[in-house]
């Protein structure tokens, strides 16, 4: 191992002693207690299987077959859910033929920040996350399951999956892709149409026959944001089948990899003899794993958030600190939109998840030895690729070396020596930046501030005119205890039109960016939040700031016993706590935690 991931390995596992031995005492006294079934009285058991058939009753209540719950995040209005609709049956039939009963224990919401990009209802989508979560416990909680199997794709819905699925931690899992669209529009033709659009130079006619030609299909949208992180995170912790993360829906190799799937959860309840709880398999090895991946790929940002939840779920204690350390250890191997112009069908093609861990696998850059859901335990598999020969599914070795070096490089000659994924600190607060698509000559601006409490605001002033200089936006009041740290994706157009124009520009924020942001610097998640007084909400209009996203650092240029003194602005955002359902999320964000600790308010967080 390399041993940078070895250090930073042990330091977690040394500062969750404490937190990991304490959940792994609750997991294994659920495992102690048996087949949860077993403990359900009769009244309670006839409920649980009441609409079973006769055969699967008598399975159910007396004899030794493992039953699987299924929890979906199926709806039909998001693309990347939509082909879970006959996952359902797929799976009782592969789990029957497999000696197992399956059931459908519950679904999940999944609401889609595509569609609410810059509408009210994005002020809840971090916190649906943890509604997820809750829905998960609430369909596990019949005691009813040996395993469980969790479909869901999307930026929110895995996180909660998986923090839903470690407070069942005594189950076997095994999460299942819905894989992505095929290609469409590229993410370039549509990104520079959103740019005309925000320069007027093209109207509202022309942009949603850009996008719809680039959302046309089920399946995951095509650029490399949080929902296709999710699924490399998951497959590079093991809870994947090798290879499955990226094979397009409503395809015969896709259907097998489901029902196999669902066979193979069978094999790992404590009813055989290779018990393997999802408890055991995401410790710190595997969320290690996850966080390199995201380094190696120039993932999302917002995993900066969601990993640290779901690693605390699991009794395991990461910050932003570790991020840190492995970006400047694990090199850039990808270049997947917005990191580049290839989407992850082109990197599915050019080795996709095999060569990825092929390569950190060979060079020292990866855990090795987690326990996984394949069928070997460790992830030599995972170099492999699936696919159907004499109509059954095969994994054969994958190739050794990149099918197109534009979109795939390896360690000894990478697209960057670091993953571009920084902590930002100075007196300003703490946050995170990625700099993996943003180009070097934009890595460094110094520039007065123009402060807004509302994105709303800043398209308004970009249309005014106002922004035409260079300028360093700053946006206050977008945690979440403010307003659910919604994603500011409607502002990459225009910053991105501002830089074009040659501006040096740049966002300084305590809210979110989307997964598919890109070429314009920033530092976001600041914390202190405003809300709480933290020093972004003492800066003004004109206040100089250095933002150098190589160093980390992020400073205003005021005297600092001045800026002691000033008191901190008060939010002048008004209405966002009211109207499509925000009115129900008072209580989410009142006890939101950091962003450093998974902006969450749920039990595991200190």
């Amino acid at each position: 191992m390399h041993p940078v991931v070895e250090k930073v390995t042990q330091q977690i596992a040394e500062r969750s002693k404490e937190s990991r031995a304490a959940y792994l005492a609750r997991v294994d006294a659920a495992v102690a207690a048996g087949p949860q079934r077993s403990n359900l009285p009769c009244a309670n058991l006839a409920h649980g299987f009441a609409v079973c058939s006769a055969v699967e009753k008598e399975e159910l209540s007396h004899s030794p077959k493992a039953n699987v719950g299924i929890i979906s995040a199926y709806n039909d209005m998001l693309s990347a859910h939509e082909p879970y609709k006959d996952y359902p049956a797929l799976i009782k039939q592969a789990v029957r033929e497999a000696g197992g009963v399956a059931q459908f224990a519950g679904g999940v919401p999944a609401m889609c920040d595509g569609v609410t990009q810059g509408m009210p209802g994005m002020e809840m989508s971090l916190f649906s996350r943890d509604v997820i979560a809750l829905s998960t416990a609430i369909g596990l909680s019949h005691n009813m399951f040996d395993a469980a199997l969790y479909l869901g794709v999307c930026d929110k819905i895995v996180p909660g999956l998986l923090i839903g699925a470690l407070s069942f931690g005594h189950l076997p899992a095994v999460f299942v892709p819905a894989g992505p669209m095929t290609s469409g529009l590229s993410n370039k033709e549509k990104s520079r149409a959103r740019q005309k659009y925000a320069e007027g130079k093209i109207g509202e006619k022309e942009l949603l026959e850009s996008e719809a030609k680039s959302y046309h299909s089920p399946g995951t949208c095509t650029f490399y944001g949080t929902a296709n992180s999710n699924q490399m995170m998951v497959e590079i912790m093991g809870l994947h089948l090798p290879g499955s993360s990226f094979v397009n829906p409503y395809t015969p190799l896709r259907d097998e990899l489901t029902k196999a799937a669902a066979k193979q959860v069978l094999k790992f309840t404590a009813l055989g003899n290779d018990f393997r709880p999802i408890a055991h398999m995401i410790d710190e090895k595997a969320i290690v794993n996850a966080i390199i991946g995201l380094l190696a790929t120039g993932g999302s940002t917002n995993h900066t958030i969601h990993l640290i939840a779901i690693a605390r779920a699991a009794g395991i204690i990461i910050n932003w600190d570790d991020f840190d350390a492995l970006s400047k250890t694990i090199p850039l191997l990808t270049k997947i939109y917005p990191n580049g112009p290839a989407d992850v069908n082109q990197f599915q093609a050019a080795g996709g998840m095999g060569l990825l861990i092929r390569e950190l696998l060979e060079h020292g850059l990866l855990h090795g030895d987690i326990l996984t859901v394949g069928d070997q335990r460790g992830m030599a598999q995972y170099s492999q690729v699936p696919t159907l020969q004499d109509g059954g599914l095969r994994w054969v070795e994958g190739p050794s070396q990149s099918q197109d070096p534009d979109v795939i490089a390896g360690v000894e000659k990478p697209f960057a020596a670091g993953g571009g994924l920084h902590v930002m600190h100075g007196n300003l607060g703490r946050g995170v930046s990625k700099i993996s698509a943003v180009a070097e000559t934009h890595q460094v601006v110094t520039a007065p501030a123009m402060v807004f409490d509302d994105q709303l605001d800043v398209v308004a002033a970009f249309k005014r005119g106002e922004l035409e200089k260079d300028v360093i936006v700053v946006l206050r009041f977008q945690g979440p205890k403010a307003n659910g740290m919604p994603e500011l994706h409607k502002l990459t157009p225009v910053l991105g039109v501002l830089q074009d124009r040659g501006f040096h520009v740049a966002l300084v924020t305590d809210g979110r960016m989307s997964g598919a942001s890109g070429k314009v610097p920033s530092a976001i998640h600041m914390w202190p939040e405003c809300i709480d007084g933290g020093p972004l909400a003492k800066v003004r209009d004109g206040d100089v700031i250095v933002l150098n996203t190589q160093t980390g650092e992020v400073n205003v240029q005021v005297d600092p016993t001045e800026f002691d003194t000033r008191v901190p602005a008060a939010n002048t955002a008004t209405g966002h706590h009211f109207g499509l359902g925000r009115e129900l999320f008072g209580a989410f964000r009142a006890a939101a935690s950091t962003a450093e600790t998974g902006a969450t308010n749920l039990f595991f967080v200190d």
